[in-house]
């Protein structure tokens, strides 16, 4: 357990000026990138993290929590005033908040989704910091087998959860797995799959993988899909009335039991790998629709429909580092990314963390508590801001952001190899989206596979090669059973997606 002046010293570390200023670039950077829709904070964490190699840890991984806490807040922005998520997680805010905008209150309804998301986010850091240091000590129980057995059920979840196929969804999780064996064997040092490249003997790099699979194919997608059209500016209509403009204690206190069900789901359902913040919204939101006596307001501009989304999806953004932190296992795109940035920096995600790292760690839950004050803070400053940001040209925002990922891999991997490498990964991430294989399993699976294979290793080496000794380890056969049985449930199910990207108007 992580004695209490270690806790004192990590908390004392994050909330310096130095820190703090980190804390707020971050967010400002993620409330703008998702207020502009198609890019989101997914996508500016894969450019920031080259930027990041030259700070200390404690800084470089709360900028990246803090553009990830930053874009949930913006990404309802363009959801409420064009029916346009700049996220997918605020498609569900759509459904109220665009009706509300069309009413004429749009500053209410950007209003209430911001002290929505505060809440809920407040309430996933506070249970984040409760549970991740026991669980940690459960965690250090576990054996090389229980390990591999526990990361064959994360894949099962991930791919039968991620998109709508979950044949697909094993395939990218083996190909991600595939690129991962890249470079040197970690149990031999022999080389592997260099191709003459020698390069390429520490493997792929991360920050060229990450961001041509997240952020360049995506742009060169939304710049394919523009076709010369510029995007309209917005019209905020104003009804003239100060109620409409704001939104009161009276109406963010009836709101109270709405946010709490909805941080509660967001914390549950983000705490397992691969549900993610935008099934977490829409459970939120039919949740909160079949408990109101109103249900016919809900999709006609309701307060409850906004609180509920935003609650839910922040809450999940805390919540998906309780299996990074414990286990090393992140449960979505940007806990890979942090894995990424604490792997960059020579910190391996996993329970050790906390007995070796325990200042960092809560260093880092200082300034996760510190982003959501900011998060308030800056949201309230920019939210007339962030309404003309929405309106910018994309060729202008995408053509930026293509230039900043490219100098950015340079620099992370000294030359134009890395760069080279990123532009090989974009094209096959636009590949992947184009027939349907999901890149986030891809992402995730990239990441854990040097763990993936250690483990295994080390299983086999404990059993003598003989995998019915797996008899010998009970929590190890109860995780592959859930495994098998997740996988047969998903092949039963009907076929659905959470990826939702938009909501009709």
């Amino acid at each position: 357990m992580v004695d209490f002046a270690t806790i004192l010293a990590g908390f004392g570390d994050a909330f310096t000026i130095w820190n703090l200023s980190f804390v707020l670039f971050g967010v400002v950077v993620g409330q703008f990138v998702g207020a502009v829709p198609g890019i989101g904070p997914v996508m500016a964490m894969a450019i920031a993290i080259p930027f990041t190699f030259g700070l200390d840890p404690l800084p470089a991984i709360a900028f990246l929590v803090g553009v990830n806490k930053g874009g949930l807040v913006g990404g309802a922005v363009p959801a409420v005033l064009m029916n346009t998520p700049g996220t997918p997680d605020a498609a569900a805010t759509a459904l109220d908040g665009y009706p509300l905008a069309k009413a004429g209150k749009p500053l209410k309804a950007t209003k209430m989704a911001l002290f929505s998301s505060v809440t809920g986010d407040t309430f996933s850091d506070i249970v984040l910091i409760t549970v991740s240091a026991p669980l940690a000590i459960l965690a250090l129980r576990m054996g090389p087998v229980e390990v591999f057995a526990l990361m064959i059920l994360a894949f099962a979840i991930l791919a039968g959860l991620i998109g709508n196929s979950l044949t697909k969804g094993i395939i990218a999780a083996a190909f991600g797995l595939l690129c991962a064996m890249v470079g040197s064997d970690p149990e031999f040092n022999a080389p592997r799959l260099l191709f003459g490249y020698w390069e390429l003997y520490d493997g792929l790099p991360l920050a060229s993988v990450a961001i041509g699979m997240l952020a360049i194919s995506e742009i060169i997608r939304r710049l394919s899909q523009i076709r010369g059209e510029m995007k309209p500016a917005i019209i905020v209509k104003d009804t003239g009335n100060p109620d409409d403009r704001r939104v009161t204690f009276a109406e963010y206190w009836a709101c109270r039991f709405t946010m709490l069900r909805g941080a509660v789901i967001g914390t549950i359902l983000g705490a397992l790998p691969g549900i993610g913040s935008t099934a977490a919204a829409f459970m939120s939101y039919a949740t909160a629709k079949s408990a109101s006596k109103e249900p016919e307001t809900f999709g006609k501009g309701n307060l409850h429909g906004i609180a509920a989304a935003e609650s839910a999806n922040s809450a999940v953004v805390g919540a998906n580092l309780i299996p990074l932190l414990t286990l090393g296992i992140p449960g979505s795109v940007g806990a890979a990314l942090i894995i990424s940035a604490f792997m960059i920096h020579g910190i391996q995600p996993g329970p050790l963390l906390f007995q070796d790292q325990g200042r960092l760690i809560y260093g880092l839950f200082g300034a996760m508590l510190m982003a959501n004050f900011i998060n308030l803070w800056v949201g309230q400053m920019g939210l007339q801001l962030w309404v003309k940001v929405v309106s910018a040209p994309e060729s202008i925002i995408f053509a930026s952001a293509l230039l900043l990922c490219i100098v950015g891999v340079s620099m992370a991997t000294g030359g134009l190899f890395g760069v080279s490498v990123m532009l090989i990964f974009a094209a096959i991430g636009y590949l992947m989206t184009s027939f349907g294989y999901s890149v986030v399993i891809f992402i995730i699976a990239f990441f854990l596979g040097s763990r993936f294979e250690i483990s295994l290793s080390q299983s086999l080496a404990l059993m003598n090669g003989d995998w019915t000794q797996i008899v010998n380890y009970p929590i190890a056969l109860a995780l592959i059973a859930l495994a098998v049985v997740s996988v047969i449930w998903f092949l039963s199910r009907p076929q659905a997606t959470y990826e939702a990207t938009s909501v009709e108007d």
